[in-house]
């Protein structure tokens, strides 16, 4: 069997018409690690199976927003008594 990344495609696309997902996601892996300059053995060797890609949005707008706190020794105000009619 021969690790290049064309033979690798090939055997994905096959594994993916036969269904056979795990095997195609499998080689997808091999390729992605070739890709990233990963050597041939340490590719073969990789355990992909913990792999996780980067869910869309982790990165996006709004990851980096401070959380917005009190000054220290702020107390909330007495919320009104709704029973007590406004003086005017």
């Amino acid at each position: 069997m021969t690790d290049s990344i064309e033979a690798l495609r090939e055997q994905m696309e096959a594994a993916a018409a036969a269904m056979d997902f795990e095997t195609a996601s499998r080689l997808r892996d091999r390729i992605s690690l070739l890709r990233g300059g990963a050597e041939k053995d340490s590719a073969r060797a990789a355990d992909t199976a913990g792999l996780t890609r980067q869910q869309p949005g982790a990165m996006g707008l709004g990851t980096s927003r401070q959380r917005v706190e009190p000054p220290k020794g702020w107390k909330p105000p007495k919320k009104p008594d709704p029973m007590v009619t406004r003086k005017r």
